[in-house]
């Protein structure tokens, strides 16, 4: 189930055996996030920045985000621009954590 106010949300350990989120929750927590999309099992967007210094800021943010959250996505950066990808591998999909960690991005992209 998706949370009303993702950016509040705090992630929670998930075991093995949780199931992971249905298609109907996945479109439901994507409609509060604008930009970021499903695709090959993780949830998505990329980021554009002035130039490097300001993408290597966002990417120790996102890092920041994700020690404090324990749940880490997959970063991808370069000169101006940073692709980040969230999925649960405990559940072998998407859950609330991948969605509270990208509205914390999103959030960190409102300052």
């Amino acid at each position: 189930m998706i949370t009303r106010n993702l950016e509040q949300g705090m992630c929670r350990p998930l075991p093995a055996g949780t199931p992971p989120l249905s298609q109907a929750q996945i479109e439901a927590g994507l409609a509060q996030l604008p930009g970021w999309e499903y695709a090959d099992g993780a949830i998505r967007k990329t980021f554009s920045f002035a130039n490097y210094a300001a993408t290597i800021a966002f990417v120790n943010a996102v890092a920041w985000i994700a020690q404090r959250e324990d749940h880490h996505p997959e970063l991808l950066a370069g000169y101006d621009r940073c692709s980040v990808a969230y999925s649960t591998h405990s559940v072998g999909g998407i859950s609330e954590n991948d969605f509270i960690c990208a509205a914390k991005i999103e959030a960190l992209c409102r300052i």
